[in-house]
């Protein structure tokens, strides 16, 4: 019992220490999301290798039928591919997500006193990590094959921007997905179902002038479309405000209308 008053003593009048702010409290799980790629570094092998083998395959295999020559059609072709990348990448934002709730790592962070979205602005950071370090990986691979951005250094940045923009959008879609879905590997196989048709049928690979009218009409207005339109912009010049907002519109969308819905599903569960 005198321990006890002892210690009371000795506490009595500290300060209790200030509750960490939302910021801190994405930082902290921001950190965790780096440290993963410290410890297993492996798991860039996928999200890199399908993109630079759509990258080789097109340049050369269809590049001259369908340019006239593969350092034309590698102008047109490398910024499309940078957004297909984290388009495509974006799927294994909800993979992670559903790994850890079958872990029950999201149901500790739960019990912890944090902001609620503090654990998916951890896993958007490791999106972001991984959509530059990809795009940096594909640049590269272009600059060797002979890809140069018009617009240079500024171009690039710019474009990479943009990514950044696409990439954080898009993931709230496979949060979601994540949330709902038991399994990665049906998060996986259902999040390509979804993207493949949207991803193919845009002018990332071809120009859609010559797709017939039914199909162009579509490709006009999808998202996809959109932002390759702006990325080609960008690193090739020419670009307009309008093309910018037009890309930017479906990530402004998504992130408004399922952040909250995000949230909502992770405090339900």
């Amino acid at each position: 019992m005198s321990r006890t008053r002892a210690l009371a003593a000795a506490l009595h009048g500290v300060e209790r220490p200030r509750r960490p702010s939302a910021l801190s409290n994405a930082l902290v799980f921001a950190w965790r999301a780096v440290l993963k790629f410290k410890h297993v570094p492996e798991q860039l092998f996928d999200l890199v290798m399908t993109p630079i083998m759509f990258t080789l395959l097109f340049t050369f295999v269809f590049g001259g039928a369908l340019a006239g020559s593969t350092g034309d059609y590698l102008q047109f072709f490398l910024p499309g591919i940078l957004v297909q990348t984290v388009v495509f990448n974006a799927v294994y934002s909800g993979m992670g997500l559903s790994t850890d709730l079958g872990k029950g790592l999201f149901d500790r962070f739960r019990s912890l006193p944090v902001w609620p979205l503090a654990p998916f602005a951890g896993l958007m950071v490791g999106d972001m990590l991984r959509h530059l370090i990809a795009a940096a990986i594909i640049l590269t691979i272009g600059l060797i094959l002979g890809y140069r951005p018009e617009e240079g250094l500024v171009g690039v940045l710019a474009s990479f921007a943009l990514l950044v923009a696409i990439g954080f959008g898009t993931g709230w879609i496979f949060l979601v997905l994540g949330l709902l879905i038991r399994t990665p590997t049906t998060v996986m196989t259902v999040g390509f179902t979804f993207l493949f048709p949207v991803v193919f049928a845009s002018n990332i690979m071809v120009d859609p002038a010559t797709m017939p009218g039914w199909l162009r009409a579509f490709v006009d207005i999808n998202p996809v479309s959109l932002m390759t339109t702006a990325m080609r912009g960008l690193m090739n010049g020419g670009a307009t405000v309008h093309e910018i907002g037009l890309a930017l519109f479906a990530p402004a969308l998504l992130t408004i209308v399922l952040a909250p819905t995000t949230l909502w599903l992770y405090m339900r569960r």
